[in-house]
Protein backbone atom coordinates (compact mmCIF):
# COMPACT_ATOMS: atom_id res chain seq x y z
CA UNK A 1 0.00 0.00 0.00
CA UNK A 2 1.82 3.10 -1.14
CA UNK A 3 1.73 6.34 0.79
CA UNK A 4 1.60 4.72 4.21
CA UNK A 5 5.11 5.52 5.39
CA UNK A 6 5.20 6.25 9.10
CA UNK A 7 7.97 7.87 11.13
CA UNK A 8 8.00 7.26 14.87
CA UNK A 9 10.07 9.37 17.27
CA UNK A 10 10.36 8.23 20.87
CA UNK A 11 11.77 10.02 23.90
CA UNK A 12 11.82 9.04 27.55
CA UNK A 13 12.52 5.57 28.81
CA UNK A 14 15.40 3.56 27.41
CA UNK A 15 16.20 1.55 24.31
CA UNK A 16 14.21 -1.42 25.64
CA UNK A 17 11.12 0.78 25.99
CA UNK A 18 11.64 2.17 22.48
CA UNK A 19 11.97 -1.37 21.09
CA UNK A 20 8.75 -2.42 22.87
CA UNK A 21 6.86 0.44 21.22
CA UNK A 22 8.34 -0.27 17.78
CA UNK A 23 7.53 -3.99 18.10
CA UNK A 24 3.92 -3.12 18.97
CA UNK A 25 3.65 -1.40 15.57
CA UNK A 26 5.19 -4.25 13.57
CA UNK A 27 1.92 -6.20 13.33
CA UNK A 28 0.29 -3.23 11.64
CA UNK A 29 3.16 -1.81 9.57
CA UNK A 30 5.66 -4.66 9.12
CA UNK A 31 9.30 -4.45 10.15
CA UNK A 32 10.83 -0.99 10.64
CA UNK A 33 14.01 0.20 8.95
CA UNK A 34 15.81 -0.86 12.15
CA UNK A 35 15.09 -1.38 15.83
CA UNK A 36 16.31 1.22 18.34
CA UNK A 37 19.65 -0.02 19.65
CA UNK A 38 21.74 2.81 21.13
CA UNK A 39 21.44 2.46 24.90
CA UNK A 40 22.84 6.00 25.39
CA UNK A 41 20.43 7.77 23.04
CA UNK A 42 17.74 9.99 24.52
CA UNK A 43 15.66 10.01 21.33
CA UNK A 44 14.96 6.98 19.14
CA UNK A 45 13.50 6.96 15.63
CA UNK A 46 12.05 4.22 13.47
CA UNK A 47 10.55 4.37 9.99
CA UNK A 48 7.97 1.95 8.62
CA UNK A 49 7.26 1.74 4.90
CA UNK A 50 3.70 0.52 5.43
CA UNK A 51 4.21 -2.86 3.79
CA UNK A 52 2.76 -4.74 6.79
CA UNK A 53 -0.81 -5.89 7.16
CA UNK A 54 -3.43 -3.57 5.74
CA UNK A 55 -6.24 -4.91 7.91
CA UNK A 56 -7.37 -3.49 11.24
CA UNK A 57 -4.80 -1.96 13.54
CA UNK A 58 -3.17 -4.41 15.91
CA UNK A 59 -3.19 -7.21 13.36
CA UNK A 60 -0.04 -8.76 14.82
CA UNK A 61 0.41 -10.91 17.89
CA UNK A 62 -0.23 -9.83 21.42
CA UNK A 63 2.23 -7.27 22.73
CA UNK A 64 2.99 -6.68 26.37
CA UNK A 65 2.28 -3.05 27.21
CA UNK A 66 4.98 -2.87 29.86
CA UNK A 67 7.36 0.05 29.93
CA UNK A 68 9.95 0.98 32.55
CA UNK A 69 9.25 4.72 32.26
CA UNK A 70 6.87 7.09 30.45
CA UNK A 71 7.62 7.36 26.73
CA UNK A 72 6.55 10.25 24.50
CA UNK A 73 5.80 9.00 21.01
CA UNK A 74 5.31 11.20 17.97
CA UNK A 75 3.90 9.46 14.90
CA UNK A 76 4.04 11.24 11.57
CA UNK A 77 2.73 10.19 8.17
CA UNK A 78 -0.45 9.98 6.14
CA UNK A 79 -3.66 10.50 8.12
CA UNK A 80 -4.50 6.78 7.68
CA UNK A 81 -1.06 5.64 8.90
CA UNK A 82 -1.20 7.97 11.91
CA UNK A 83 -4.69 6.74 12.80
CA UNK A 84 -3.62 3.09 12.54
CA UNK A 85 -0.50 3.74 14.64
CA UNK A 86 -2.47 5.62 17.30
CA UNK A 87 -5.09 2.86 17.47
CA UNK A 88 -2.40 0.18 17.78
CA UNK A 89 -0.48 2.00 20.51
CA UNK A 90 -3.56 2.82 22.59
CA UNK A 91 -4.51 -0.88 22.53
CA UNK A 92 -1.02 -2.06 23.50
CA UNK A 93 -0.18 0.54 26.18
CA UNK A 94 -1.76 2.91 28.67
CA UNK A 95 -1.78 6.01 26.51
CA UNK A 96 -2.73 9.66 26.71
CA UNK A 97 -3.33 11.60 23.50
CA UNK A 98 -1.34 14.83 23.68
CA UNK A 99 -2.65 16.31 20.45
CA UNK A 100 -2.35 16.31 16.69
CA UNK A 101 -1.37 18.62 13.88
CA UNK A 102 -2.48 18.24 10.29
CA UNK A 103 -0.91 19.41 7.06
CA UNK A 104 -2.09 19.06 3.48
CA UNK A 105 -0.94 15.46 3.13
CA UNK A 106 0.61 14.54 6.46
CA UNK A 107 -0.52 14.34 10.03
CA UNK A 108 1.38 14.24 13.30
CA UNK A 109 0.12 12.92 16.63
CA UNK A 110 1.80 12.83 20.02
CA UNK A 111 1.00 10.19 22.61
CA UNK A 112 2.32 9.70 26.13
CA UNK A 113 2.67 6.00 26.91
CA UNK A 114 2.79 5.24 30.62
CA UNK A 115 4.21 2.21 32.47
Amino acid sequence: MSGTQLTVTLSGGGADDARAVVRALEGTFGAPDELPADENATVHTATFDGEGETGPAGGGGEVSGRLSAPVTVTVQGTPEAVRRASDTLTRAFTARDDGAASGDQEQERELLLEP
